[in-house]
Order: structure tokens, then sequence, then C-alpha cells
């Protein structure tokens, strides 16, 4: 499919989508867009569905569509991304009909929060709480079980005239891929969650994230602290930053910067383009 311009999707009545089907050995993957449209629509105005067989990126042609003057708040999933993009320029790809399954989309809404710092952690924050209590937050924007990451989060932000258009990217092992050439290796959900599927996972998170991203922009980040220590992977553990900096991490304050304990005292690291992993495993 060409990615020239933004795909189309025909509606349903109601203004969401049909779900679509497409056979994957001898079954079919039903999603239930009209229920995530049901859901979701009272609380976006505007709000639609997408899902698309293949595409390069869904966040890459949400930010494609903004840039073009459309900023409706959307929900796109493909069932096969050939050029995923993760943070740090890492490629993230997927397939639903491959041995590793994987579920990936992109919300892209108008958001105009007093203060963006934190949303990737209240993103990530919404998905662990709606998904399994065994998940845990790798700041600042990776869902891990154990030591290995089972989901990452990619936001990126438009300008278009006056407003801020936000387009939040998210991908899913359902099962865990092969772990070629991953410096972290992969978990898959099933690991926690044996008979749970793509469509499942997409409709029990949505609803629960648009309203975390609502919170989010009302309130900030400050009230998730606490439950985002709960759920914090490196808390207490000594960690190694990609920029040199070594020491224990101690959470993250109000705006969702990772304090690091290091002989110097604590550290602050709120640039994402600093990588910190622990310094051991479990």
């Amino acid at each position: 499919m060409s990615s020239a311009g933004p795909p189309q999707a025909a509606r349903a009545p109601s203004g969401g989508r049909e779900p679509h089907e497409v056979g994957e050995r001898g079954g079919h993957i039903k999603w239930p867009a009209e229920a995530i449209w049901e859901a979701v629509s009272p609380l976006l105005p505007g709000f639609t569905v997408e899902v698309l067989p293949q595409i390069d990126s869904t966040n890459t042609e949400l930010m494609r569509r903004a840039r073009a003057g459309q900023i409706e708040p959307v929900l796109l999933v493909a069932e096969r991304q050939t050029a995923g993009r993760g943070r740090l320029g890492r490629d993230w790809s997927s397939d639903t009909q491959a041995q590793g399954r994987t579920l990936t989309f992109s919300l892209g809404l108008p958001l105009t929060p007093a203060d963006w710092s934190g949303l990737s952690l209240a993103v990530g924050l919404s998905v662990v709480q709606s998904l399994h209590p065994q998940l845990r937050l790798k700041w600042p924007n990776d869902v891990w079980l154990g030591d290995r990451k089972v989901a990452g989060i990619l936001i990126e932000t438009a300008s278009v005239g006056q407003d801020r258009y936000v387009v939040i990217g998210i991908g899913i092992n359902i099962e865990a891929p092969g772990a070629d050439g991953m410096r972290t290796p992969p978990a898959g959900l099933r690991e926690v969650l044996p008979e749970v599927q793509a469509p499942d996972v997409l409709e029990h998170i949505m609803a629960p994230l648009v309203r975390a991203i609502q919170r989010f922009a009302a309130q900030g980040f400050a009230p998730l602290v606490a439950a985002y220590g709960a759920r914090d992977v490196l808390g207490g553990r000594e960690v190694v930053c990609s920029d040199g900096l070594t020491g224990v991490a101690r959470g993250v304050d109000a705006g969702g910067a990772l304090l690091v304990h290091t002989a110097a005292g604590v550290k602050k690291i709120s640039s994402a383009e600093v990588s910190v992993r622990p310094a051991s495993p479990y």
C-alpha cells in the first residue's frame, strides 16, 4: 500500500469503523472497532478508529496527517508495520501473522497540557494498570516483565497553527519475538495472560488510556508519582546511563524526571535521549 497519502477505511454508519477481519492460519482477527468507538467517542468527540492491513508506521502516518492539517482524534491500528520506529530511532516492526505476534497502534489527538513532562510515564502507567499486576515500568517509556521488554511507547507532537497534536504510539508483544540483535530480551504478554488476543488487549486498554491522558492534561504527572513508584522496575537498583552517569535509581519526581543517587548527590535525568539500564539483572 502506498504511503503517499492517508489510507482510507470505510466509516460505519454510527461514525465509527466497521470491524476488520483478516484470515490467520484458518481463523480470523476480529477487531472491536465499533466497541472501542462507542467507549471512547463520548470522551473524544469526533473520534474515529481505523484498522489497516499494512503500513510503514502508524506514528509516521498520523504525523503526516497532522502536518497536513488533519488533527481529529483517531486510533490507527496496523496489523503489519514495515518501518515502525521506537525511541532513539530504533526499529519496531510488527506482524500479527508471524510467530511473534504484536499489537501496534497509534492514538492521535489534540492536547494542551500545562506541562508535557511525564506524559510517557502516565501513558505507560495506564497500560500496565489495565493489563496485569506483574508488569513494570522502565523509565521513561517501556513496559517490562521481569527484566525483559514487553511493550514500548513513542510519543511525538506537531504544531498545527495554534493547536498542538500528540501522537502516542504503542507496541505490545502478545507473544515474545526472537531476541536477534536486541539489547534487551523481549517478553510476551501471554506469559502472564496465556489466552489473551491482540484485539482484546486493544479494547481493554483504550478507554482507560484516553481518560488517563485527559487527567494528565488537567493535573500533570504529580498525582501519579506514588502509583508510578509501585510499578517502577528501576527503583532501588543500580543503574548505568548512556551519558556515563551511574548510581542508584530513587524513583521519579513530580515532573517525571528520573532521580539517580550518585557519589555527587542526587541527579535528575529528564532527557529521553539518555538511555538508562539496570547495572545487573534481578
